[in-house]
């Protein structure tokens, strides 16, 4: 979430899981994202976005475990589109996030489009990473230590050309 005039710096703590039914749908706000990855290595990611009529810049540092550093800024909308249209248009994610409380927790559920299509993701994030919460009847299998689920790598190895033994198991 981006806070502030300049930017946002706060630990992110997410949980990942595949979704399981639709119970969540038609629950809360629904937002269209476009983004893409501006540079990325093992430890940290620089990601661009444009949603609800603003651009975002992140970058994301790898911690330990579900736990990472994140800083968001807030940078004009038309930059924003100009560095999407500098990356390859297959590595481009779009997606539909329905974000929504349910059972006490604010829920994302992502759901995918062009070549990351068929696939739905919903997070969580929490103030530890020992911290319990109820889980939806909707929900599927974690995948938060899984790093073919993390956008970053959608991007490179879109859900499209995952096996289809892969994508029963959530492996």
């Amino acid at each position: 979430m981006l806070l502030g005039e300049d930017f946002l710096r706060q630990t992110e703590i997410e949980r990942k899981f595949l979704v399981a039914g639709d119970g969540w749908r038609g629950k809360g706000k629904a937002e269209r994202f476009r983004q893409g990855y501006i540079a990325r290595t093992q430890n940290r990611t620089v990601r661009v976005r444009v949603a609800g009529g603003r651009g975002i810049l992140n970058i994301k540092l790898r911690g330990n475990g579900i736990t990472r550093n994140e800083f968001e800024y807030e940078i004009p909308l038309e930059e924003a589109c100009e560095l999407l249209k500098s990356l390859d248009p297959r590595e481009v994610i779009e997606k539909t996030r329905h974000t929504f409380n349910e059972l006490g927790k604010i829920w994302e559920v992502d759901e995918f489009e062009g070549a990351n299509s068929g696939l739905i993701i919903a997070e969580i994030e929490l103030d530890s990473e020992d911290e319990l919460f109820d889980k939806p009847a909707w929900l599927g299998k974690e995948v938060s230590h899984v790093s073919r689920y993390f956008n970053a790598e959608l991007s490179r190895q879109p859900y499209s050309a995952w096996s289809d033994e892969d994508k029963r198991r959530g492996t």
